[in-house]
């Protein structure tokens, strides 16, 4: 690192407290590239004068152009956080002044400011990360990569281009990592990579490599209002930052998945890909070898800060990379199928079981109801009129359930089914798909007393699915149990149907993995 130019008149001008809109104590946030300076509701941030191999911050236009490319990659998607870039400039007396309109010194980003216990890593610690809030979050990346320009650029290329520079950096880290751990990710690693060449590439051709977030992780990714917001984005590296956008949500499902946080991290997936309507579906297939990537990319920066910090450290390090090398070898696929009348807990059920089926992280959990307002374009909780609940429209939704199913089996993602399967046709359509596939399945029928499941229904409170008690009594008059799927007493609590439904699988030996 070089440092180029002074900045201490104007560093010693944001540390007296004078351009904040009230003047109180400050604090300075300092790290590789930036200072930031916070008072009050206030952020004010600029880029250090550095210089290193990878970022070049030594002249004032350079520093502004990389906040003012910070401000446009960000605002968008957080306009509550992002205000605007100004100048501190030299008035004619000699005095600095923030948005003076003398000769720019130094260039500033202005932010409003949040308490630290509102990023994300922290709502994690305090155990606040919850499903709901998970399937939030995945909306919202799925949005704010909407919102990304899409840009031209082999998407093979891409993650060979990083394969190669953690080979070189992987070169002079053998004592800290272990040659045989860096032998065994490389080799899995660029056999996945030429497995999912192609796909990789028709997906760049697609539109699906955009400049994306490029730093997606809880550290940066805040609470407000209680709506998820991600910010800093990668903003020095334009590289760096252009990649597939499911590259892009994989971090975010590693540093999850890492934390034990298996259920968010399936849930943030699931979400996502419905947002998405099933157009990320296919790309799936290379989610394991982005999660590897990421996990490898951790692994390489904590060695990098153990050499400062110590072995504490390098412990980290290699269960990153243990982890890199464990995505690359993933349990198989298996299609499974919680159906029964309304208010047995299918839905329940299936969460529970996602997060421990096939390829980290879970199964894709595909439910009738959800589907149906996705494709009615209305959020879950709106409820819908009589005519999207005719035959016809049953048809479309269990044909978009299947097509789904099939594109993610055939990714090689485990697949969770949940509807009321009361059609002999449905099941039978089901059963044929896994068989097509090649994959285990197991049907699971799920049953409570009547007057027990009148209840259930009668309390549901903004749930996506429509069902009331009308609804459940036809049920009741029509139902037969099917033949050849498990039954499963749901008259009891979430967890003793969950107790009984894996029991019910392990003695049908699907092949399901369960104790991750």
């Amino acid at each position: 690192m070089t440092t180029e130019q002074d900045q201490t008149e104007a560093i010693a001008f944001l540390r007296a407290g004078a351009a904040f809109e009230a003047p109180g104590e400050v604090e300075a946030v300092e790290t590789h590239g930036a200072l930031v300076f916070l008072s009050g509701s206030e952020a004010l941030k600029i880029k250090r004068a550095v210089r290193y191999d990878y970022m070049d911050l030594s002249t004032l236009a350079l520093r502004e152009e990389m906040l003012r490319r910070e401000l446009r990659l960000n605002a968008p998607g957080a306009p509550m956080i992002y205000r605007d870039v100004v100048p501190i400039g030299r008035e004619a007396d000699g005095a600095l002044a923030l948005g003076g309109t003398g000769e720019p010194v130094e260039w500033v980003l202005r932010m409003r400011r949040f308490p630290k216990s509102a990023e994300l890593v922290e709502v994690a610690a305090r155990g606040a990360l919850d499903t709901p809030l998970a399937e939030r979050l995945g909306r919202e990346i799925r949005d704010w990569h909407g919102r990304c320009e899409v840009r031209h650029a082999p998407g093979a290329r891409l993650i060979g281009d990083i394969l190669d520079e953690l080979g070189r950096e992987f070169a002079g880290m053998g004592d800290a990592l272990g040659e045989g751990r860096i032998a065994r990710f490389d080799a899995a690693a660029r056999a996945e990579l030429g497995a999912q060449t192609d796909l990789l590439d028709a997906r760049a051709a697609a539109g699906h490599v955009r400049r994306a977030h490029g730093d997606l992780h809880l550290r940066n990714i805040v609470l407000i209002d209680g709506d998820p917001v991600l910010f800093d984005a990668l903003e020095f590296d334009e590289t760096l930052g252009t990649c597939d956008t499911l590259y892009d949500l994989a971090f975010l499902l590693m540093d999850l998945w890492h934390r034990d946080l298996h259920a968010q991290a399936n849930a943030t997936l699931g979400s996502y890909l419905l947002a998405a309507g099933g157009d990320e579906d296919a790309g799936t297939a290379a989610l394991l070898l982005f999660m590897a990537v990421r996990a490898a990319i951790r692994a390489m920066t904590g060695v990098q800060a153990a050499r400062a910090q110590g072995d504490a450290e390098t412990g980290k390090a290699r269960a990153y990379l243990d982890a890199a090398v464990r995505f690359l070898a993933p349990e198989p696929p298996v299609l499974v199928a919680v159906g029964g009348l309304s208010g047995t807990g299918k839905t329940g059920l299936a969460r529970a079981l996602v997060p421990t089926l096939g390829a980290a992280p879970g199964a894709v959990h595909l439910r009738s109801d959800t589907e149906r307002k996705a494709m009615a374009r209305v959020a879950a909780a709106e409820t819908l009129d009589a005519g999207h609940y005719s035959a016809a429209a049953r048809h479309r939704v269990y044909d978009r359930l299947a097509m789904r199913a099939a594109t993610l089996l055939d990714a090689g993602r485990a697949v969770v089914l949940d509807a009321t399967f009361l059609d002999a046709g449905e099941r039978a359509a089901v059963e044929a798909m896994a068989r097509k596939a090649g994959v285990p399945f197991a049907g699971l029928w799920l049953e409570a007393p009547a007057d027990i499941l009148l209840s259930r229904v009668a309390a549901r409170r903004g749930d996506a699915s429509d069902a009331d008690e009308t609804v459940l009594r036809r049920q009741l008059d029509h139902a037969v149990p099917p033949v050849g799927w498990l039954p499963v007493d749901a008259a009891g609590t979430p967890d003793d149907t969950l107790s009984r439904a894996c029991a019910a699988l392990d003695r049908a030996e699907t092949g399901a993995a369960r104790d991750r």
